[in-house]
């Protein structure tokens, strides 16, 4: 069974007057249907603008320089603005960390919900409105009858992101692609959105792309993990391998990092350094800088994603790495 979302040596680059910066090198993954694949890393890994590429939201001067994205088999890498936006909404939906960007202020949930579902679904204004009620309800929103003719700022932060969801969810798409939904929320709301989205995928069959940088989040949601780090995956594979096995140092840091309350420790793990700019990313491996294990390959040449357990990664300490170069080398 072919994937729903196929992400191939995805290139993004940002050109400027000094030359072009390129912020995604070859990121490649799959994303099936009724799956949620978490994405994670930290600030200025990439996550969120593989989510903007998909999404087809990508903010000028940016744009996609190589590679292809496909939805069903079909190529959106290379759509227009218009063939895109029939495409966003009806067959993609998207969550973002601040609903209040996803709503316009001056318009009732209602209205917003309805006029996307007239957009995308061929019902009447009746139907429409019965329609965005029954997301509303969906949701989790109380009173959906009344509450749909108010407006955001009548609503809560955690409300307001539920109403977001029903609007991601109003004309049924296939993938919906969420980037921070539960970061402005406080951990109780953050729990009722992430049992949200898991319902999403069960009940509806949608493909989630969750982007995060809470690996509890990721623990508590996804199926499959992908770690990020300067542009590329770094490391990908099922999530409860991933957080228990790591096969990364960039992700046993990750990992490393995330508080034990069973342990008392004076000083909290950390991975010295920082993400490089896109101006300076080193040579080799990017996270050779801040790597304790790096040796002198990991400075010149840059690794692929190979096979390492139950997970693939991109590390020259992997003794399936060598393997694979010599095997390409050969071909």
């Amino acid at each position: 069974m072919s994937p729903l979302l196929e992400v191939k040596n995805l290139i993004v680059e940002f050109p400027n007057r000094h030359g072009t910066l390129r912020a995604l090198d070859g990121v490649s993954f799959n994303l099936a249907a009724g799956e949620i694949l978490g994405v994670v890393g930290e600030s200025g890994a990439g996550k969120s603008l593989t989510g903007a590429s998909i999404i087809g939201l990508l903010e000028p001067p940016g744009r996609v320089a190589g590679g292809e994205i496909r939805l069903q088999g079909k190529r959106i890498d290379h759509l227009t603005h218009e063939q895109m936006r029939t495409i966003r909404g009806k067959q993609i939906g998207a969550i973002f960390q601040d609903p209040l960007t996803s709503l316009n202020p001056l318009y009732t949930i209602g209205q917003q919900l309805i006029e996307t579902i007239l957009a995308h679904l061929p019902l009447n204004k009746t139907e429409a409105r019965k329609r965005a009620i029954d997301l509303l309800q969906d949701t989790g929103i109380p009173a959906a009858e009344q509450r749909i003719d108010q407006y955001p700022h009548q609503f809560s932060g955690g409300m307001r992101q539920r109403v977001v969801i029903a609007l991601a969810l109003a004309a049924e798409p296939m993938l919906v692609v969420a980037d921070e939904p539960t970061t402005a929320l406080d951990v109780s709301i953050q729990a009722q959105i992430i049992g949200l989205l898991k319902d999403i995928c069960k009940k509806r069959g949608a493909a989630v792309m969750l982007i995060t940088h809470d690996m509890g989040v990721i623990a508590e949601t996804c199926d499959r993990v992908a770690v990020m780090y300067a542009g590329r995956i770094v490391e990908v594979g099922p999530v409860h391998e991933v957080i228990n096995h790591p096969a990364h140092p960039y992700t046993s840091g990750l990992m490393a990092a995330i508080p034990d309350i069973t342990i008392d420790v004076e000083r909290l793990h950390q991975i010295e350094g920082a993400m490089p700019r896109l101006n300076a990313i080193p040579k080799g491996c990017a996270f050779n800088p801040r790597c304790t294990q790096a040796i002198d390959r990991c400075r010149e040449d840059r690794p692929n994603l190979a096979r390492a357990s139950a997970t693939q990664a991109a590390c020259w300490l992997l003794p399936n790495q060598v393997e694979i170069e010599k095997r390409e080398a050969t071909q």
